[in-house]
């Protein structure tokens, strides 16, 4: 697959696939890691899911190296189930390209194994993105709820260098009106709507436009690979939909909750290195530095006002695991740097 897929403004030639009955066909990838019950639930949902108007090739389960045993021995009759089984945790966003890879399907869903759909959650964004008025739209997310029923906030908009730097300060939850947040409000989550991105928890997509941006930038181990896709897509001249007439259960971190400090430094480290790759230098190294310099004593700070021992041992931790990690970030910040160069977007 091309590295990055199109340059800016470009509307990529895609190939459609030829369709051979009168349904769209596709493959479900679902990324495993310690999942323990909810990978089992997961599938369960997708077996119960309405799929008369749908042709389900594949459901790949790329398991990374999970040592609660979630990833073995999962038999789940009428699904067509493949097991990928990695020996390390190779990260998400490779993990994701595994399951793609080798797919004729014309449709592509991205799925967390905390999900658990509902009887239309295939049905009707597949029926949607089917509709020749939409053949714009590149990728589709649906109206994801919590456990307790209230709709999650999942979709986002473009960050900024600026924005990522009010968001560090926390001004974004103390004056909502005047800085924008990383998420959509909740009021906005109850109509569908053209977004600039929807959760990676549940992303549809052309298969053909995946393949053309070259699928999730692997360089990002886990967190902004979705974002990072939905930009390219974007400056390529497709959009993403929210879809609310529709839903799914979302647990929401139900993996990374047992690693908190590690989930913090990845999502830090992903940050930046999304920041060096989008943002102008100036912008990027004002992240950079905001990110190790800033951050961390707002985050101490905020922990301490919240009572929350375990929140500032995280972030100790995770910080120390970002610390140690900045050369190689820097290294691969700057190899960053010089491919958006000699591409022409910077």
């Amino acid at each position: 697959m091309a590295r990055d897929g199109c340059v800016d403004g470009a509307w990529p030639s895609l190939i459609l696939v030829k369709r051979m009955g009168n349904v769209p066909s596709l493959d479900v990838v679902i990324v495993n890691w310690n999942a323990g019950e909810f990978l089992a639930r997961c599938l369960q949902s997708i077996q119960g899911t309405a799929r008369e108007d749908v042709e389900v090739r594949r459901v790949v389960v790329v398991d990374n190296a999970s040592s609660d045993g979630s990833g073995r021995d999962l038999n789940f009759p009428g699904l067509p189930l493949q097991v990928v089984s990695n020996t390390l945790n190779r990260g998400f966003a490779v993990a994701c390209n595994q399951g793609a890879r080798g797919t004729s399907a014309e449709y592509l869903l991205f799925l967390n194994p905390d999900v658990r759909l509902q009887l239309d959650s295939l049905r009707i964004p597949l029926r949607f993105m089917e509709d020749p008025v939409n053949g714009r739209i590149g990728i589709c997310g649906i109206q994801l709820l919590d456990e307790s029923g209230h709709v999650s906030r999942t979709c986002s908009w473009f960050p900024t260098g600026a924005s990522v730097l009010w968001q560090m300060l926390g001004l974004d939850r103390l004056f909502p009106r005047i800085f924008r947040g990383h998420f959509l409000k909740e009021c906005e989550h109850q109509e569908s709507a053209t977004v600039d991105q929807v959760m990676g928890a549940f992303l549809l997509i052309r298969r053909a436009l995946f393949e053309a941006l070259g699928g999730f930038d692997e360089r990002f181990f886990v967190y902004y690979e979705d974002l990072d896709l939905s930009y390219r897509a974007k400056r390529c001249g497709w959009s993403s939909y929210y879809l609310a007439s529709t839903q799914a259960w979302h647990k929401g971190c139900g993996c990374s909750d047992q690693v908190r400090d590690i989930r913090l430094f990845y999502s830090l480290r992903s940050r930046i290195l999304y920041a060096y790759k989008h943002f102008s230098r100036s912008a990027a190294t004002l992240v950079l530095l905001g990110t190790i310099l800033l951050e961390p004593f707002s985050r101490l700070a905020w922990a301490g006002l919240t009572g929350s021992l375990a929140g500032m041992r995280e972030t100790v931790k995770g910080y120390a695991m970002l610390w140690r990690a900045l050369p190689s970030m820097v290294a691969v910040a700057r190899r960053e740097r010089w491919h958006v160069h000699s591409m022409g977007t910077d």
